[in-house]
C-alpha cells in the first residue's frame, strides 16, 4: 500500500514530514526486498492467485473466460433496461458459491449511485441456488454514494476492511461508476477536472483489486453522441468516461437487448479475451444461461 502511493501524497498525511515519509518509503522497500522487475515465468506464478467469480451464465462465462477475474476492474456498459444492475446483484450471491478450480467464495462489498441496489433481489436469487436468505444478504456490505468525492472516500473504508479481514472479501462491485461524475461536473469547462477526478478513483480501485486480490466489477451508463450523425458510425452510442475509463478497465463488456428476456454480451475490449458474443438471459433468479 506505501509503495502504491505517491511521496506527495504520504506527506499530505497529518503528522508525517519529508524526513519520516522517506523513512517509511525506505522500510516498506526492505520489506518487500523483491526487485521491481519478475521475469514472466516468476509472475505467470503469480498470476495463479487471480480466481474467476461465475455469473450465473454459462455462456457468458466462457465469454468472459471462466467469469469476471479478480485483480482486475470488469466493466459492463450498456443502455438502461440491457441489465447491469441485475448482473451486479447477482454477483453478489455468486460470489458466494464456491466455483472452479477451488475457488472458495467470499464476502462481497457493493457501492450504490443511484440506488437501483435491492435486497429482495438477493432472496430471489439465493432461493436459485438455494442458499439461507439471512446468510446471503449478511455477507454483502453496502454502501450508498451521493457525491463523486463520497464515492472515492468510501474506498478507503472499502481497503481498511479488506485489510481488517484478509481472503475474506472475494468481489468490489460500484453500480454505476459515472453516475455521480455526471452530475457533479457539468460541462465542458469542468471536463478535465472531472476526468482527473475519475482517474484517481479508478487508479484507487485498481490498487485495491490487485493488493487485496479481488474481484472489481463496475458498471457504466451509455451516452448517445450528437456528432456521430455526421462521422456515419454504425452505432452513435458510446459508454461514458472517455479515454480515462476506457484504459482503466481491464476487460470492457457491452450489453445490448436481446428478444423478450433475453440479453446480448460481447467483448468490447480486453488484454486476452477474442471480441466474441454471449446471450444471457435474465429471470427471478437473477443472470441465466438463454432459453434458445
Amino acid at each position: 500500500g506505501v509503495q502504491m502511493t505517491t511521496r506527495k501524497k504520504l506527506c499530505t498525511i497529518k503528522g508525517i514530514s519529508e524526513a519520516k515519509m522517506e523513512k517509511i518509503k525506505e522500510a516498506a522497500l526492505k520489506i518487500i526486498g523483491e526487485s521491481a522487475f519478475l521475469t514472466a515465468l516468476q509472475y505467470s506464478e503469480k498470476r495463479k492467485q487471480v480466481f474467476k467469480v461465475s455469473t450465473g451464465s454459462q455462456e457468458l462465462d466462457k465469454l468472459l473466460g471462466g467469469g469476471i477475474e479478480s485483480m482486475a476492474i470488469t466493466e459492463v456498459f450498456g443502455e438502461f433496461r440491457t441489465g447491469k444492475t441485475q448482473l451486479s446483484h447477482t454477483l453478489c450471491v455468486t460470489t458466494q458459491m464456491p466455483g472452479a478450480k477451488g475457488y472458495s467464495g467470499g464476502k462481497v462489498v457493493f457501492i450504490d449511485t443511484e440506488n437501483t441496489f435491492r435486497p429482495d433481489r438477493l432472496r430471489d436469487i439465493a432461493d436459485r441456488f438455494n442458499v439461507d436468505h439471512s446468510a446471503v444478504l449478511d455477507n454483502v456490505l453496502y454502501a450508498r454514494a451521493y457525491t463523486s468525492e463520497h464515492q472515492y472516500e468510501l474506498l478507503d473504508f472499502v481497503a481498511a476492511k479488506f485489510y481488517e479481514e484478509p481472503g475474506v472479501f472475494k468481489m468490489l462491485i460500484v453500480d454505476s461508476i459515472m453516475a455521480l461524475f455526471r452530475v457533479d461536473f457539468s460541462g465542458r469547462g469542468e471536463l478535465a477536472d472531472r476526468q482527473q477526478k475519475l482517474a484517481q478513483l479508478l487508479s484507487r480501485l485498481q490498487k485495491i483489486a490487485e493488493e487485496y486480490n479481488v474481484a472489481c466489477f463496475v458498471t457504466n451508463q451509455m451516452t448517445a453522441d450528437p456528432g456521430a450523425t455526421m462521422t456515419f458510425q454504425a452505432d452513435p452510442k458510446k459508454p461514458i468516461g472517455g479515454h480515462i475509463l476506457a484504459h482503466a478497465s481491464t476487460v470492457r463488456v457491452m450489453l445490448r437487448k436481446g428478444r423478450a428476456e433475453n440479453r446480448i454480451a460481447k467483448i468490447y475490449d480486453s488484454p486476452d479475451l477474442p471480441e466474441n458474443e454471449a446471450t444471457f438471459a435474465i429471470s427471478n433468479g437473477g443472470v441465466i444461461d438463454s432459453k434458445e
